[in-house]
């Protein structure tokens, strides 16, 4: 595996080492020993399953208590995936960095408790796995809007088009308006 950190250095994009052959193909998805070298926990204790249909966009999601890490990656299908940042002590608090993560390209995407996470469905359907270090609770889930202006996400949606959203997600509130990590 090898890691690299995005522009905000605690999420890191993993790309798996393929092994192809005219069989198909073989990778490690997880592995604790690698992981722990890049700052990765070695602890999850939830893995989540989505499927979503395309222009679907499902977030910005986190835990203000209990809150996750999450290493995450398409399965089937591509999606954007982003993470914002919701530390108010860190220097890259309300920044967001994203990926293009599919089927096709098997990287993953990690980011450590206090960021805010969703993805936008670029394909006709897509298949989201993701493990998390915090077992999921409702009553500490929080939604960030997914188009405030003062974080700016640019997300792939095409001109014209609208996400489709859920009615908690359409219904998030603005960065200056959620609690956030101190």
């Amino acid at each position: 595996m090898n890691f690299f950190p995005t522009a905000i250095p605690e999420v890191v994009r993993i790309e798996p080492h393929v092994f192809d052959d005219s069989r198909g193909y073989f990778l490690e998805t997880y592995r604790a020993d690698r992981m722990a070298a890049a700052g990765i926990p070695d602890h999850f204790v939830q893995d989540n399953h989505s499927g979503s249909r395309k222009n679907t966009l499902r977030g910005m999601h986190y835990q203000i208590r209990q809150a996750q890490g999450k290493l995450v990656r398409a399965v089937s299908g591509e999606v954007f995936d982003v993470a914002v940042d919701l530390r108010r002590s860190s220097p890259t608090y309300g920044l967001w960095v994203g990926e293009v993560l599919s089927a096709d390209n098997k990287k993953m995407l990690w980011m450590p408790p206090g960021f805010a996470h969703g993805f936008y469905v670029l394909s006709d359907w897509a298949e989201v796995l993701y493990k998390a270090t915090e077992y999921y609770s409702a009553e500490w889930e929080r939604t960030l809007i997914w188009n405030d202006p003062t974080i700016s996400i640019r997300w792939p949606i095409p001109i014209g088009a609208e996400p489709v959203l859920s009615l908690k997600d359409a219904s998030g509130a603005r960065l200056a308006d959620v609690e956030v990590y101190e």
